[in-house]
């Protein structure tokens, strides 16, 4: 992923509400969300270069979703995937700080990332690029390239949005929320981060939807969790900014 808004614990009726992007080369494969035949508990998407994946969630409410921490002058040879730690989060029962803990141990076998995980309950944020696992405080947050809440302009758009969009409505339309991280409006160069990329490229991967030559949005994802556990899942899938497919899955959190 490389955005990720969302809300816990802060709306009447949802205890989580989740509007994320995950951009990526064209040329990589990738499925689309499914419930996984090697494990069948887990629905998400999957990276089918290493079998791992950026977004998902569990029949009992296990959640995780991970964005890069963009560092262009990092050496990445010789790392672990990212996406297997989201995989390995969803793949195993128990607790999340646990899972963090461990996580930090081994923390500089991965090239720079953001994990969240928990449950609509309680949320972890830990990046290895400052190795500090924090509770998710309710309310509305946002995550890109960077830390979490760091203010770059897609994420305080997308989060202002969303914020705005959960003040006013009792019951959700996911259109909306899909409205929200469709925007592909460029930031004004003076509100650009300095991530070492360059100016240009900073420009083109400013917007909350990027789409650019070989790079861009491949899929966006509403999920909410309603105060009765009952989970909507919907994913779009985009070619070159077009959408071309769509999945969505219910279901209500069962205890394993």
């Amino acid at each position: 992923m490389c955005l990720i808004n969302f809300q816990i614990n802060d709306h009447p009726n949802y205890k989580l509400i989740v509007a994320a992007n995950r951009d990526e080369f064209y040329q990589r494969p990738t499925a689309p969300a499914h419930y996984w035949k090697d494990n069948p508990y887990i629905l998400a998407g999957r990276d089918l270069v290493q079998n791992g994946t950026w977004l998902g969630i569990t029949k009992d409410g296990q959640f995780a979703a991970l964005t890069n921490y963009r560092n262009p002058g990092e050496d990445t040879a010789d790392k672990l995937s990212r996406g297997s730690i989201v995989r390995d989060f969803l793949s195993e029962d128990g607790p999340p700080l646990q899972f963090l803990e461990s996580l930090q141990e081994k923390k500089n076998n991965y090239a720079g990332f953001n994990v969240i995980v928990g449950s609509a309950d309680a949320l972890y944020h830990y990046s290895n690029a400052n190795d500090t696992i924090t509770n998710v405080p309710a309310g509305t947050h946002g995550l890109s390239n960077h830390l979490l809440n760091t203010p770059w302009p897609k994420v305080v758009k997308g989060k202002q949005q969303l914020q705005t969009y959960l003040e006013k409505n009792k019951q959700l339309n996911p259109d909306e929320l899909f409205r929200i991280i469709s925007d592909a409006e460029e930031a004004e160069d003076n509100m650009l981060p300095d991530t070492g990329v360059g100016k240009e490229l900073e420009r083109k991967l400013s917007p909350l939807f990027i789409n650019m030559a070989d790079y861009g949005t491949r899929s966006s994802t509403v999920l909410t969790i309603d105060k009765n556990n009952q989970v909507h899942f919907v994913e779009r899938s985009y070619e070159n900014s077009q959408l071309t497919q769509e999945k969505q899955f219910e279901f209500c959190i069962k205890d394993r």
